[in-house]
């Protein structure tokens, strides 16, 4: 198994089925004297929950829900 020159290498679907990654995985790399370790990365959250978190309290109107449905239906 070679590195691609864009730092790429392909990982066998058996350790991946074994490892539990799936597509879309998040990890982290981890040097260990001269030995790479790849693991699942811990507690990442997914991107709904960052998005959701993020936008949490910006509101810069005080418009009430029946407001904002009308707003996106007209």
């Amino acid at each position: 198994m070679r590195v691609t020159s864009k730092g790429q290498v392909t990982i066998p679907i058996d350790l991946r089925e074994k490892a539990g990654l799936l597509p879309n995985t998040e990890v982290e790399f981890a040097l260990k004297g001269g030995t790479v370790i790849l693991r699942k990365a811990g507690k990442a959250q997914r991107r709904g929950k960052r998005l959701l978190h993020a936008m949490r309290r910006k509101a810069a109107t005080r418009l009430t829900t029946d407001q904002i449905m009308a707003l996106t239906r007209s």
